[in-house]
């Protein structure tokens, strides 16, 4: 198990650092500088790139950047908030905070609908309510999370006028409502399709077979036998939405104004603000790799089927 547990740590050191490394070379390879304006000259942006660092060789601008990572040290914005440090902006000013309130909140959503349509539909398979939910869940998965934030907008914010156009600080119900259904509607329609997918195989199981015909009630096997075991693959990928419902925030934050990480690391991107560009998207893969790490030594502590020792680990 410990074996494993270093295996799974240095593949996440390793992954973190490759995205680093691919994040940095596309970034510089935009056309342009930060510093770039109708008012600026030559000398100005000399000037600039030399007071940060980055006119020296992009190897060295990289090694730069992994040892000050190291230290907790993720440098200063560019442009958006010139010389402010970025920890600042990503964790004081509360950024990350909103960005995490709306990411919790749709992941509870699609979990406390999710699962139980999917129950539902595995104990109703073959009739008409399993097949009205497989058509429902596949639209749900099929459809892009900006259009359907765009649809949402225009018919309860702008045409009926029942919710809020914005949603800036996220300070009452109404302001969650459409950000969160926006977040949550692919994440509940898959869950709700791996649920199903999983109550069938656990219905089909002995034990199953077993407990009817020891005249379980139906009610107590669903719920205490074949939902329980049905659950761990579920429980498996809850563990990456949760990084992925906050990192897939971007266009939500950016269609209903909500001042988050995910709209402020659009607007960096559009001002070439690279060390804050670096910064994010280093924080918010490093959240989907813990994640991951995480999901996979618990998925070894929970199903003791997997053998850890095996050579495949």
């Amino acid at each position: 198990m410990f074996l494993y547990i270093l295996k799974r740590i240095g593949a996440a050191i390793l992954t973190l650092l490759l995205i680093m490394t691919i994040t940095f070379f596309l970034m510089n390879s935009i056309p342009g500088s930060p510093f770039l304006t109708e008012k600026s000259t030559p000398k100005q942006i000399e000037l600039a790139n030399k007071k940060y660092g980055l006119d020296k060789p992009l190897p060295v601008q990289l090694f730069n950047y992994v040892v000050n990572y190291l230290k907790g040290d993720l440098g200063v914005s560019l442009k958006m908030q010139e010389g402010t440090q970025i920890t600042d902006i990503i964790f004081k000013q509360g950024k990350f905070g909103l960005s995490i309130r709306l990411g919790v909140v749709a992941l509870i959503l699609a979990i406390a609908i999710g699962i139980p349509l999917g129950s539902i539909a595995a104990y109703k398979r073959g009739k008409f309510l399993d097949g009205f939910l497989r058509v429902f869940t596949t639209i749900g998965v099929a459809i892009p999370t900006f259009v359907l934030a765009t649809l949402l907008l225009y018919f309860f914010a702008v045409k009926l006028k029942w919710l809020p156009t914005k949603s800036e600080s996220l300070d009452s119900v109404k302001q969650y409502i459409l950000p969160v259904i926006s977040l949550s509607s692919y994440y509940t329609c898959y869950i709700a399709k791996l649920t199903r997918t999983s109550m069938l195989d656990a219905i089909n199981q002995d034990y199953i077979r077993t407990a009817r015909a020891k005249g379980v009630k139906t009610q107590s096997i669903i719920l205490k036998h074949a939902l329980r075991n049905s659950l761990i693959p579920v429980v498996t990928y809850i563990g990456p939405v949760f990084a992925g419902i906050i990192t897939g925030s971007f266009v939500v934050e950016s269609t209903f104004s909500v001042p988050g990480l995910g709209k402020y690391f659009v607007q960096c991107v559009l001002n070439r603000d690279y060390t804050v560009i670096m910064a994010t998207t280093v924080v918010l893969s490093a959240l989907v790799i813990v994640m991951n790490l995480v999901v996979d030594i618990v998925y070894k502590l929970i199903d003791p089927r997997i053998n850890i020792t095996s050579k495949e680990d």
